[in-house]
């Protein structure tokens, strides 16, 4: 018969223990807990060692706490209201521990309560039965009318507030700690670090790091873990990787720590030495390394050390899964996802509602769309997150309409499906519709986030709607919708293209000091570039390359085009030649498009056709009409019927570029020729499309 069923078995008889019964519960550490109740409800015990009643009590309402025993706790709570030891203190903390680990707070709150004044142990008691709860707002209010708090008290406090992701509160109570004179412990100071890893830089790093040296807690394991990691998260490897050697014992928290500290910073040649290194690795280990080579783009080799986890005998789980998978549907590796959902599913992580989300993005991205809907049939239909996964992969698609009937089905949309079917219009030239579900998103009282207004800002920008843009900016700033700089660079574009340049430099200048990419340096740039104030884009490219921040293809879009607006032949050369030779970046066809352009207006025809005849890329109708423009503006027309020819080739039904030809042919008097060209067009049918605006 087992412990619990003896318990059960001689609750009929526990009310009626006799003095004699007390006295012969025994407290030495010997016994289990389970022994303790078995001799505390045993009638007929005879032990002969001697204990007085309170510590007896005491004992076996421990040992109910211990085993979580609350029925067999409340027949002693019963017993000691009938032997007069309720007035105990000793036997009331007891009580009060009995219901606070058990999680009956209701219970242990009347206990306390009825205590009649404020104790020191019992205040301690509820602070941690409410922190490992979560209710830290009822734990501080306990914590607050303690008269005398000791190292235990702050710790339990602090160490609630990290766990319950409040930083900044677990940091602001150990500054009070610090000031009421009491020394922390290396649990303290663990949960300490904790919370300045998550809100704090290096800076901070190294204060705290000094301070635990400082109060002796240097050779706490703990400590030292928690130190590596605030380092690694910090982007200040290097410390903690001598902090991380400098550690006598290593366990296996502490080498994965240092290793994803490697592989999130994308050095994965480094984590993989570490990773060999490991005496005994986990799956976490394993899915770390795996992690890193897929955040690099490194599939191949994430496969390979795959296969080799395997031949080690672990399997892997649901995080590793999701993280290939997700790796698979970036290098649309059709092939090898479909294996590892076959995976996920024997292994039984399709059960999970993240795991349905991320199949139904893989098979949508790999174009799949069937089995992305086949997916989503067969899965939780009360997971929202399946549902805008499904969304996003018909919009990724093209499939606007059936992303449209989809969120007109859900049961309930939150931000993420109302942000991707405003992307989805956004993006695939419908921006009246996306301001149109805009407008119904905000009439139903959802709030949008910063990627919704992103979208927003993109539609009104299409539209050139200047006085709904000044609204929208108005609207971001009213509800204290977070400025990212994906945001900034949607205001910025926003008022440039709706013909306000000026509102986009000033907002600018007022943000530039936030600014943490080079996305919004990227939109003023071309903003300025756009509008033709050449001097002022270039000056603003020049702060951009005495920050940290590294270039990219479309910021030379802005600064070639600049180049091409100024007539600034030779700077947009040299910063053309750079592109390649400093940046590593590699023109596209854009680039060379605007140095057809740039060389073009300057007369320097032969030049541009050699450049497009030396590009690395087949030249499309853009380029060759560009040249063509060129020819028109300088009569050369040799070069022209050249260039012409080309965009025939390219674009047979190009009737502009016939038109350009002709021009060029009246301009050198060869009235033939002019003839012969729109004699060709009516036989072809060709027309020249009239111009419109976009704005007016």
């Amino acid at each position: 018969m087992n412990i619990s069923l003896k318990l059960k078995c001689s609750l009929q008889s526990s009310l009626y223990l006799s003095t004699k019964h007390l006295k012969c519960i025994t407290t030495l550490p010997l016994f289990s807990p389970q022994h303790h109740l078995h001799l505390f409800f045993d009638r007929n015990n005879t032990a002969t060692i001697q204990q007085d009643h309170e510590l007896a009590l005491v004992s076996a309402l421990k040992s109910c706490a211990t085993l979580f025993a609350i029925s067999q706790g409340q027949q002693i709570h019963c017993l000691i209201f009938k032997s007069g030891f309720i007035s105990n203190i000793f036997v009331q903390n007891s009580l009060i521990n009995l219901y606070a680990k058990c999680g009956l707070m209701g219970c242990a709150k009347l206990m306390f309560d009825s205590c009649g004044g404020v104790d020191f142990v019992s205040s301690n008691i509820m602070v941690g039965g409410y922190v490992r709860l979560g209710r830290l707002d009822d734990a501080r209010k306990v914590f607050d009318e303690m008269p005398k708090r000791g190292s235990v008290t702050y710790t339990t406090m602090i160490m609630g507030l990290a766990k319950g992701n409040r930083w900044r509160d677990a940091i602001e109570l150990f500054r009070d700690m610090r000031l009421a004179g009491v020394t922390p412990n290396e649990v303290t100071m663990s949960s300490v670090i904790s919370a300045y890893s998550r809100i704090k830089g290096v800076k901070n790093g190294n204060v705290v790091h000094g301070f635990v040296v400082k109060i002796g807690l240097e050779s706490f394991g703990l400590v030292l873990t928690n130190l590596v990691n605030i380092y690694c998260v910090s982007s200040c490897l290097w410390d903690g990787r001598r902090l991380f050697d400098e550690m006598a014992e290593k366990n296996i928290v502490v080498w994965n720590i240092m290793l994803n500290g490697y592989s999130k910073a994308g050095y994965v040649d480094l984590a993989r030495e570490l990773f060999d290194r490991i005496p005994d690795k986990d799956v976490v280990s394993w899915g770390t390394m795996i992690d890193g080579y897929v955040q690099v783009g490194r599939l191949d080799d994430a496969l390979v050390m795959y296969r080799e986890m395997l031949s080690s005998g672990l399997v892997p789980n649901e995080v590793m899964a999701v993280d290939l998978i997700s790796a698979c549907r970036q290098a649309m590796a059709f092939g090898t996802g479909r294996q590892f959902h076959g995976v996920s599913v024997k292994l039984g992580f399709d059960n999970y509602d993240f795991m349905q989300a991320t199949v139904i993005h893989f098979y949508a991205a790999c174009r799949e769309i069937y089995l992305a809907q086949l997916q989503f049939e067969l899965g939780n239909k009360d997971h929202i997150e399946s549902w805008n996964a499904l969304i996003t992969g018909f919009i990724k698609n093209r499939m606007i309409e059936p992303a449209r009937k989809l969120f007109s089905e859900m049961p309930e949309r939150d931000v993420v499906s109302w942000s991707s079917m405003i992307a989805g219009y956004a993006q695939h030239e419908q921006p009246n519709l996306a301001l149109e579900l805009f407008n119904q998103m905000v009439y139903s009282e959802f709030r949008p986030n910063e990627i919704t207004m992103v979208s927003v800002l993109s539609a009104v920008a299409a539209l050139g709607y200047l006085s709904y843009g000044r609204w929208a900016h108005e609207y971001i700033n009213n509800n204290s919708i977070p400025l990212n700089d994906n945001l900034i660079a949607a205001i910025i574009d926003m008022y440039a293209k709706c013909g306000s340049i000026e509102t986009s430099v000033e907002f600018f200048n007022q943000i530039r000091n936030k600014i943490k990419s080079l996305s919004p340096w990227n939109a003023i740039i071309c903003g300025l570039a756009m509008h033709g104030h050449a001097k002022l884009s270039l000056d603003i490219f020049s702060d951009l390359q005495r920050c940290s921040h590294k270039l990219n293809s479309i910021t030379f879009i802005g600064v070639l085009t600049a180049c091409c607006h100024a007539g600034l032949v030779y700077e947009g050369e040299e910063h053309f030649k750079n592109m390649k030779n400093i940046y590593n970046i590699d023109p596209n066809i854009k680039h060379y498009g605007c140095m057809v352009d740039l060389l073009g207006r300057a007369g320097r025809l032969e030049e541009a056709e050699e450049l497009i005849r030396r590009m690395p890329m087949k030249a499309d109708f853009v380029i060759w009409g560009t040249l063509l423009a060129a020819c028109r503006m300088h009569d050369n027309v040799e070069v022209g019927e050249r260039a012409a020819q080309s965009l025939a080739r390219v674009e047979p039904t190009h009737g502009a570029g016939r038109v350009l030809l002709s021009n060029i042919y009246a301009e050198a008097g060869r009235w033939e020729d002019v003839g012969s060209v729109r004699q060709a067009m009516q036989s072809q049918r060709l027309t020249k499309l009239p111009a419109y605006s976009g704005v007016l």
